[in-house]
């Protein structure tokens, strides 16, 4: 069993239903944002690493993802007839990605700055971690209205509490996922697992990081792209 990730799951499968009438002819990861599909920005991040394999899920209107991705090397993990939710996703797309750590990503989030998951690679210490997440100071995040989600120590071991932002880019120990019996479920019950055991661990984010969650979320993407060319 390989102890670095080689793989990387990006998340497509969500209705993305505070994006309003932008989804409701397209799926969220194909809205655009300074002129390329949101699952475009999370694609050229997880190319540049150069994994092993890379896997998408779908849920709502598939077939558009699908063929926005087809010849361009990625695996698809279909999720029908219901969505699995994020940890659900990801233990239904396991045989694809293999044995393993790997890389998870959303793909409503912009970054400017380094690439966040070349940074969780140079940080994963699998002998101390079973989750690495990178996390966004508040000062330096856009389109994210609330508190926070962790607290972390001078190691960088994550406690939940208003904080730091989960920017939505990791690396996970898979193995756990076989003890949760749901179909759908959140990562948070996986997170909780690795919390419980001191195992959880946050990245800080050095550059800028938007959410793009509503339709306002994609000018405040497009003025931080701008911002730092």
């Amino acid at each position: 069993m390989r102890k670095a990730p080689e793989a990387v799951m990006l998340f497509a499968a969500g209705f993305g239903t505070r994006m309003g009438a932008l989804t409701r002819d397209r799926p969220k990861p194909l809205i655009e944002v300074a002129g390329r599909p949101l699952i475009d920005h999370a694609l050229a991040l997880a190319e540049a690493i150069g994994p092993e394999r890379i896997v998408v899920n779908t849920h709502f209107r598939p077939e558009m993802i699908a063929a926005h991705l087809v010849d361009r090397g990625v695996l698809i993990s279909p999720e029908q007839p219901r969505i699995l939710e994020t940890g659900g996703g990801l233990k239904a797309a396991l045989p694809l990605l293999g044995a393993g750590p790997v890389f998870a990503a959303n793909t409503d989030a912009i970054w400017s700055g380094p690439n966040p998951l070349a940074l969780l690679r140079a940080a994963w210490d699998p002998a101390r971690m079973d989750g690495l997440l990178v996390c966004v100071p508040p000062a330096q995040a856009r389109g994210h209205g609330g508190a926070g989600d962790f607290v972390a120590d001078a190691e960088g071991r994550l406690t939940r509490g208003p904080g730091l932002i989960y920017g939505g880019a990791q690396i996970l120990a898979t193995e756990g996922l076989a003890a949760i019996e749901a179909e759908a479920f959140s990562l948070n019950l996986l997170w909780d697992r690795m919390l419980a055991e001191g195992r959880l661990f946050g990245l800080i984010y050095p550059g800028q990081w938007c959410d793009v969650g509503s339709p306002e979320g994609i000018a405040d993407a497009e003025d931080l792209l701008k911002r730092h060319v």
